[in-house]
């Protein structure tokens, strides 16, 4: 019986690759030199070029994030639509991760209102087909060529209810922001309910602890409203 299974494709290993020690190679082992960071090194700049060249004519846009795993049937699908359909309108590009889920919902309102929806893909277990709502997609073999996509070319982060994913681009963005590494753009957090016992614990211990000061919290904002996400970002970046 043929399999079912979906192939494995090269680009699945990339990222563990990349990562991964490995000992020095002996001279009669340099034909081998396509599975080496050297070689690595011009996929990588392959990769930055592709994503530069296609996403350095765009007007100014907003990141969006959220998980794959939320489909239409969430009630934060319709909220993400809705808030990408407004940006949209309000002349905002979006850009998102390419996947299902949130991902989705945001290209999705984008192209839906004929705004320009980009999406940056890459091969993930629950990420294995780029959404069709996209006038410019991407697909990358390494997650920090995505995210660096996503910081350059955003300016501004909404913010859906995801797991680890999500997080990291939240937290690498509040990061970048406090430590002035780039310009202070717009971070919202879309569903109060979701993020509120995130957000009492980073008030409560870790402030408390001394590992944040009052000011950090002050990096984001927090709503349920898709036109106070238009808002938001518009007090910043204008209109």
């Amino acid at each position: 019986m043929e399999s079912l299974k979906k192939p494995v494709d090269i680009r699945d290993h990339e990222d563990k690759e990349l990562l991964a020690w490995s000992p020095p190679k002996r001279e009669h082992d340099r034909a081998a030199f396509t599975t080496q960071d050297p070689w690595r090194v011009l996929r990588i700049q392959g990769e930055l070029v592709e994503g530069f060249d296609a996403l350095s004519r765009l007007s100014k846009a907003i990141a969006i994030f959220g998980s794959a795993r939320l489909g239409p049937e969430s009630p934060y699908y319709e909220s993400c639509r809705a808030c990408s359909r407004l940006l949209a309108e309000a002349g905002y590009a979006i850009i998102t991760g390419g996947g299902p889920g949130l991902m989705a919902a945001g290209n999705q309102g984008a192209f839906e209102a004929g705004g320009t929806s980009v999406g940056c893909s890459i091969d993930l277990p629950r990420e294995p087909v780029a959404n069709p709502y996209q006038t410019i997609a991407l697909r990358f073999r390494y997650f920090f060529v995505r995210k660096l996509m996503f910081v350059k070319y955003a300016v501004g982060f909404l913010i859906f209810p995801g797991g680890y994913g999500t997080l990291d681009e939240l937290f690498e963005a509040l990061t970048l922001v406090q430590t002035d590494k780039i310009e202070h753009f717009p971070i919202i957090l879309y569903g109060t309910a979701y993020w509120q016992p995130l957000l009492d614990w980073l008030k409560g211990p870790v402030l408390s602890a001394g590992c944040l000061d009052r000011e950090d919290l002050a990096l984001f904002s927090v709503t349920d409203d898709p036109q106070t996400v238009v808002d938001l970002v518009q007090q910043t970046t204008g209109p």
